[in-house]
């Protein structure tokens, strides 16, 4: 004789899953993937601009290397959207963009401002804060399971920012690959692991 399921634990259970769905409906997945490759641009970047013949050329070789690195992770993270059939709900996606881009248009305008001011040297502090508090901001639009990585991730961005600040300039290719490299590579690992996970 088949023991009956209590109305009480089918309810609890609907529930959960309305709850869960309405959540990811909400928040934006960001693929790890996206980020190894994103570390891997910064690591090759990172490396270029330490070389002789590099080192002249910093500054275009790691706006090349955002470049890159915005195409491809935006593009990484469009596909993980439309793979997980959230392609039709663009509301996370909205929120995810308009927490992230004005940080970063900032970031560009201000590295315009200091070009022309011949303070390249504060770039790279400037790059890194800017882009940690845009990560931290996009952030809250996140999957519950992966937004305490992505807030330690923007944070680190933050500390490396102020560090870069105090730093002698010598060091400044050094802390931006190790945020740009590193972080995201490192970052964007875990995320996968957990993402993997559920």
């Amino acid at each position: 004789m088949q023991t009956p399921i209590p109305i009480e634990s089918r309810a609890l259970g609907t529930l959960a899953f309305i709850r869960s769905s309405i959540e990811s409906s909400g928040s934006m997945a960001v693929p790890g993937m996206a980020g190894v490759v994103m570390g891997a641009i910064g690591v090759i970047a990172a490396i270029a601009a330490s070389l002789p013949r590099g080192a002249p050329h910093w500054l275009a070789i790691w706006l090349i290397a955002a470049a890159l690195a915005l195409v491809l992770g935006g593009a990484m993270m469009a596909r993980e959207t439309a793979h997980g059939g959230h392609a039709r709900y663009l509301g996370p996606v909205r929120k995810f963009l308009l927490c992230l881009c004005p940080a970063l248009l900032a970031g560009a305008v201000l590295t315009l401002v200091l070009w022309r001011s011949a303070a390249t040297g504060l770039i790279p502090g400037m790059w890194l804060l800017l882009y940690g508090c845009a990560v931290l901001s996009a952030s809250t639009v996140t999957l519950p399971r992966t937004m305490r990585l992505i807030c330690m991730m923007g944070a680190i961005f933050v500390l490396l920012g102020v560090l870069a600040f105090a730093s002698p300039v010598r060091f400044h290719n050094l802390i931006l690959g190790m945020g740009f490299g590193a972080l995201h590579t490192i970052f964007g690992t875990l995320l996968g692991q957990v993402s993997h996970g559920e």
